[in-house]
């Protein structure tokens, strides 16, 4: 969270919006130099409990609420029609428009909010919520350095940023690093089912699975200097019982097709919610 004084309204307190708040108020000195406003209908009990303890408002009559430095976007692309309405008396030119919008491109957010200058457009991911998250980030011309600068600090709060130059790639991003967790406890989720098919107990092939892809992350996490092939071959030997699985997922039919499919399918889901 930025250190100067800065105002901000969040559209949306769900998952994200929530986790957002925790990495913004998770860090010491924060809340003596920003004011929050959180506009949602239906709160997240962790947002009405942000509000009560760091005193954040919530939902206050907007004709109460002045024109903010930002306005951060959390809400469900399907909700901008109705929200926008609501949302763009409290735009002014100088604000900044932060989005987390799936699909939803800095066109569709001008056309709904016509005050609208200054936008970056964002994709986070759910381990956000431990601050381990990663967000893919595109400003457009008319944000300033010191905008861009506001906008890395809020978003780099709960993981990494990585700021592209092409907004069509953030499709793609959507696709790859904003659904990805979903595939990675569906990982976990099919090697537990597979050792219980092999004859182990349930629980117990849930917990080794469990255990083992929360290890995986970990260990990619602190060796990164290691392309991830690397550490696969560092657990392959020739002719044993990694290699004969690999043989399968690596086969012409295997892991890489699947992914390849499942990201297309999201990519293109991504490109659907514009409009």
């Amino acid at each position: 969270m930025p250190e100067r004084p800065l105002s901000l309204v969040l559209v949306g307190a769900g998952k994200m919006g929530s986790a957002l708040l925790g990495g913004w108020f998770g860090r010491e000195n924060n809340a003596g130099t920003t004011t929050i406003i959180i506009i949602d209908p239906a709160p997240s009990a962790a947002a009405e409990a942000a509000a009560r303890r760091i005193g954040v408002r919530l939902n206050p009559p907007l004709a109460e609420i002045a024109a903010p430095a930002v306005i951060f976007l959390a809400i469900k692309p399907q909700s901008l029609d109705q929200a926008a309405p609501q949302i763009a008396p409290l735009v002014a030119p100088e604000t900044l428009i932060v989005s987390i919008l799936a699909g939803k491109t800095t066109a569709n957010l001008k056309a709904r909010l016509p005050a609208a200058q200054a936008i970056v457009r964002a994709m986070p991911n759910t381990p956000a919520a431990i601050r381990r998250g990663i967000t893919a980030a595109y400003p457009t011309p008319d944000v300033t350095a010191e905008q861009r600068a506001t906008a890395d600090e809020l978003l780099s709060a709960v993981g990494r940023v990585e700021w592209l130059d092409d907004e069509t790639h953030l499709d793609a991003v959507t696709a790859v690093s904003g659904s990805g967790p979903a595939y990675v406890f569906l990982l976990a989720e099919c090697l537990a089912e597979a050792g219980a098919a092999a004859g182990l107990p349930a629980d117990l092939a849930a917990r080794l699975a469990r255990a083992t892809v929360e290890g995986s992350g970990e260990l990619m996490h602190r060796s990164p200097e290691k392309a991830v092939a690397r550490l696969r071959e560092e657990v392959t030997s020739p002719g044993g019982t990694t290699a004969a699985a690999l043989n399968i997922l690596m086969g012409e039919s295997g892991l890489k097709k699947l992914m390849e499919a499942a990201v297309e399918a999201a990519k293109r889901r991504a490109a659907e919610l514009s409009g």
